[in-house]
């Protein structure tokens, strides 16, 4: 193994073990390393669009990623269209009083970024999702199976796309984003990743359509997202989001895959999984209501 491989190895060991140590404590663990990734992918974030001659407001998109992760894990969750709209207004507050060129470009840039970096904290809420179980006398919430599942769906997704694009991928599924990924990486990707999905469904005594829907979902917007990332970088002519992570770049780019694939499966583990269908019917229609406004 060359050099920049054993340090790619020990960074992403050092990083997935400080994670997963998190996420099997759960609670103010978790909370804390999730909320400081992102609040570093964030700053690689407003960094990346300094480069193309955007200028977000850091301050204004630390504030209101830090309210929308608080009113998420806490269930302050009626709150939450209160942050966006605060954050929406105080955007162009911001630009109008000390704002400078280009003016809309900054304001689109300020919104993006608290909605870009808030996505991914649902990892977080659903380890506290379900009902509290308990195995070998200790007690935790049944959210922490799921998150297994989508962590290691995820961490399969992109080993098997990098290891066998690498060795077997030819077509190029984005060139112009990104030239290295092949549609070869990206099929074994979510072919494994579906399988590990239903292996630990089966553990975790998942009913096998919903370890294969959620699999699917899981993988695929968990490309997605890579995908999302890498149209930024490339638009603002960066090759890694930071050098935060010696062999990986920095956050944002191992955190990418989180970013559409978080909530996508939060939904779905909510009103799939854990609600019953006469449940799933009202939440969709007071969804309903409240968007029509009766």
């Amino acid at each position: 193994m060359t050099q920049d491989g054993k340090t790619r190895f020990c960074t992403g060991f050092l990083l997935g073990l400080v994670v997963f140590l998190s996420l099997i404590f759960g609670g103010f663990w978790f909370f804390a390393v999730v909320s400081a990734c992102i609040l570093l992918g964030l700053r690689e974030y407003i960094r990346i669009l300094n480069n193309k001659g955007f200028y977000p407001f850091y301050r204004l998109t630390i504030v209101t990623v830090l309210l929308l992760m608080c009113c998420s894990y806490f269930g302050f969750t009626r709150y939450i269209p209160a942050i966006i709209a605060a954050g929406v207004i105080s955007s162009f507050l911001a630009v109008l009083f000390k704002g400078r060129q280009p003016y809309i470009a900054n304001v689109a840039t300020t919104v993006l970024a608290f909605l870009f970096t808030w996505l991914p904290f649902y990892i977080v809420v659903i380890r506290e999702l379900g009902p509290t179980v308990s195995l070998f006398n200790i007690e935790f919430k049944s959210g922490l199976y799921y998150t297994l599942l989508v962590f290691f769906t995820i961490l399969i997704t992109d080993i098997a796309a990098y290891f066998f694009g690498k060795r077997f991928g030819k077509t190029k599924l984005a060139p112009v984003i990104s030239p290295k990924k092949t549609v070869e990486g990206a099929a074994f990707g979510s072919a494994f990743a579906i399988l590990t999905s239903m292996f630990i469904g089966f553990l975790i005594g998942l009913e096998w359509y919903h370890s294969l829907l959620l699999g699917v979902l899981v993988t695929l917007f968990a490309q997605l997202g890579d995908l999302s990332e890498s149209l930024i970088k490339r638009d603002a002519g960066v090759k890694d989001s930071g050098d935060s992570l010696p062999g990986h770049g920095g956050i944002l780019d191992r955190a990418d895959s989180y970013l559409f694939s978080a909530p996508i499966a939060y939904l779905y583990i909510k009103y799939c999984i854990l609600s019953s269908p006469v449940e799933q019917i009202t939440a969709i229609w007071s969804s309903v209501r409240n968007v029509i406004g009766f």
